[in-house]
This record gives structure tokens, sequence and C-alpha cells, in this order.
């Protein structure tokens, strides 16, 4: 089986692709572009996209600068931003508009944002002067709004036409959208009055009217709406496609699921990486940039730290006369922590779902209470049976018992309050709440574990 038959019939990976990989360089380095551009041909896009994130900055400098070789844009719009970002500063402008042409609305516009200003005006006055409006018009938008992640592409039809009319419509235009499931029907404003399935239309008889087969409930998404809310509409809903107005309520553009399912996948990402304190980072970052972007995290929590060692330092005197509390004060502390955690990653999940309202906020809280006891009752029975049996001590399984119950209630409240708190002063939660309940969790661990064993002890 030839190589370029492996690649096709087999799910592209890393692992799979070091042979072929290989083969890609050293023809890179024999300048054979057209080895190249075949191969890239007989797989899907993203799989020729994926190979291309998996060389080396230098070889990707190198192929892109290859004669007789062009970045195909379907490969190239599945690559990650970084990679675009680094592959546009080796494209000509006259490259990058050839680039955009072949490319819906919506793609081109998630690369314009990638490129400097000076070079974005330049591509755009290259560019047909529909294009421009159209491109200038969505980058005027917020960068997280439904304008952003729109097509201008999108199939509508007046509500006096008739199925064959429509058909016939369909057939002609070659500026229609290559795939679509919707049809959004208009009235003589251009406001949208109702939708139609594709399907519907193929398998009704062509005297029919359109408004008589449309279905008038439908969503519409204003275009300064945040995409995230937007996403969670079309999760909601279970929407393949809606429309996009304007602020007259005019039809402007189309969101599809795929461009949402992509909004989805990137917030769910970037509040994994913020609550881990890591930002937007991707894996072709250098070990400087990465660094950088950790730093001002790991600085914070080396700040946190130093509280809970401070809170700690008030009892240096008890911890000195009772070593066993040294020993067993990260349990309380750590205990307290990860619940801590475990609550908040689930605020900040309903919360981005919208699930957390008003009406069920307090309800929310009594139920973090409540777990907290009850895990409280729960961990505090454990680890009085392991202190007792370790130290034979029931004064300090006693205290940790305390503790434990103490630390549990307080990190279940807090992981709910931080992060629903920060949300009303206008910060991301995703971003701040970890370093805060963390911090909190540590030094009520502290003060109830080493405050109430000073009671009991001195």
């Amino acid at each position: 089986m030839s190589l370029l038959k492996k690649i096709k019939d087999k799910k592209v990976n890393f692992e799979f692709n070091k042979e072929y990989i290989k083969v890609l360089v050293s023809k890179i380095i024999s300048n054979d572009a057209q080895f190249i551009t075949n191969s890239f041909k007989e797989i899907h896009p993203a799989d020729a996209a994926d190979i291309i994130e998996h060389l080396s900055e230098d070889n990707r400098e190198k192929l892109i600068k290859l004669n007789n070789f062009q970045i195909d844009p379907q490969v190239f719009i599945e690559l990650n931003e970084s990679v675009q970002s680094e592959i546009i500063k080796y494209l000509s402008s006259d490259a990058i508009v050839s680039i955009l042409k072949n490319l819906e609305s919506d793609d081109a516009i998630k690369i314009l944002e990638n490129v400097d200003e000076q070079n974005k005006n330049t591509i755009l006055s290259s560019l047909p002067p529909k294009d421009r409006f159209v491109l200038l018009e969505s980058l005027s938008y917020p960068e997280d709004s439904a304008a952003r992640i729109m097509q201008r592409e999108f199939t509508a039809i007046p509500n006096n036409w008739s199925v064959g009319q429509t058909i016939d419509y369909l057939r002609e235009n070659r500026d229609l959208p290559e795939e679509f499931l919707e049809i959004f029907i208009v009235d003589n404003e251009f406001k949208p009055v109702g939708t139609v399935s594709s399907s519907k239309v193929l398998r009704t008889q062509r005297e029919k009217k359109m408004e008589s087969i449309m279905s008038k409930s439908q969503l519409l998404i204003p275009v300064d709406m945040d995409k995230e809310e937007v996403g969670n509409l079309f999760e909601n809903y279970n929407l393949n496609s809606a429309c996009v107005i304007d602020k007259n309520n005019k039809l402007v553009g189309m969101i599809t699921s795929d461009d949402v399912l992509t909004v989805l996948k990137e917030e769910a990402e970037e509040d994994v990486l913020r609550l881990a304190g890591v930002g937007n980072e991707e894996i072709t970052d250098g070990i400087f940039k990465k660094t950088k972007r950790r730093f001002n995290w790991l600085l914070l929590n080396l700040f946190t730290a130093v509280i809970a060692s401070i809170v700690i330092g008030f009892f240096q005197e008890d911890i000195e006369k009772v070593v066993a509390l040294a020993v067993l004060m990260p349990i309380v502390a750590s205990m307290g922590g990860n619940a801590g955690m475990q609550t908040l990653a689930v605020t900040i999940r309903t919360i981005a779902t919208n699930e957390l309202t008003k009406n069920n906020f307090n309800e929310n809280i009594l139920k973090e209470f409540s777990i907290g006891v009850l895990n409280g009752i729960i961990f505090a029975a454990i680890s009085a049976i392991v202190v007792q049996i370790w130290f034979n001590d029931p004064i300090l399984s006693l205290i940790i018992s305390i503790s434990m119950v103490l630390n549990m209630i307080v990190a279940g409240l807090f992981g709910i309050l931080v992060p629903v708190s920060l949300k009303k002063m206008k910060i991301d939660p995703a971003i701040a709440s970890s370093v805060f309940v963390t911090t909190i969790t540590d030094v009520i661990g502290f003060l109830s574990f080493l405050g109430i064993g000073a009671y009991f002890f001195l």
C-alpha cells in the first residue's frame, strides 16, 4: 500500500504520520511542490492542517515559501490560530487575498482577525468592493459578537413566491451557499418572517406558496449578541441554523451549527485553561511566550500562599508544642481546597450555560451548604478514625473532625459565592475564581484547625 493510500485510508494522527512527515520534510528540502500539493489533495483538509501543525516552524516557513506551492484555503482555515498567524507572515498580500476570495465570509473574518492593521488594510483594498464592504462591516462589531461568526452567504426567498419559483431560483443562482439546510422567508422589507427546510421544499407541489409551508416560529439573533449566548441558544433549541438581524430587524446573515460548535469548543477550552491560569495557550507557543503567560498567575498564587503562611505563623508556638498539629494541618487545607474547586467548576459551568439564575440562586446556596455539611460529617468521621489509630488521641481526633466540617462548608459556600460575585463585578469568574477559593479554604482550614487546637491543648 502506498504512503498516500495509507494517509487517505487511515485517520490522521501524529504517531501514524511520523513516516509521512519525514517524507514531507525531504520533499520540502528537494523543492518537490508537486508531490506535496498532490498528497494534500488526497486527504481531508483538517488532516492536511494537522500535518502542517506538526512540522517544525522552520519547515513550515520553507513549505509556504516553496515555489509553485499554494496552500489550499480549506486547509488554511483548519489550522489553529497561532499557526495561521505564523504562516500569514510568510504569505504575500495577493496570496492572502486569493485565500479570502475562496472562503465564506465567516471564515474570511477569522483569518483577517489574525492580520496586523497595516497588512489588513492592504488586503482589504485589494478585494472586490462588495467583499470589502461585507468584511469591513463585520469587523466593525465586537470580537465576541454574533456578527463575527455569521456568514453573509444565505438563502432568502420572498414570502409571496411559490415553491416552483423557489426551486428554479435555487438551481440557477450561483451566489448561494454550497450547502444549506434551511431557507429563510422574508417580507418586502427583507425582514425574516419564517423558515422552510430545503427537504420540505423538494417534497411540496410547485404551485404552493412558500408562506403556506413556512414555520413562523424562529429565533432571531441580533448582530451584537455575545457569541457564547448564541451557542447557548443553539444548544437549548437544537438549532441547525438561525438568521442574524441588524438593528432594523433586517436579515443580514446566518449562523450554522458548525460555527456554534467551534464557539462552544473554544469557550470550554478557554474556561478550562483560565481555571488553570494559563490563558489561551497553544501547543505551538514558544518557551518564553508560555512562561510569560503563566508568570502572573504563579505570582498571584505565591502572594496568596504567603497569606496562608502568615496565618500559620500566628500559631507557631502552638505548633511547636503540639507537633501533631503540623503533621495533620495539610489534610484539612487540601480537602477544603479540593471540595471548593469541585463546587467552583460546577458553578462556572452553570454560569456559562445560564443555568444559574436569580430564581434558583438561594436554592443552590442551600444545596452547596448541605453538601458541605454532609461531606464534612463523612470525612470528619473518616479522619477522626485515622487520627485516632495514628496518634491515639481523642482530643486530636475531635479537633480534626470539627475543622473538617467547618472547612467543607466554607469550601461549598465560597465555591459558588466567589464566581457569582466576580460575575457581578464584570470580572470573568473563570480567570480569578480558583485562586480566591483556594486561598479562602486554606486560610479557613488553618484558622479552624490551629485555632481549635490551641483552645484544647493550651
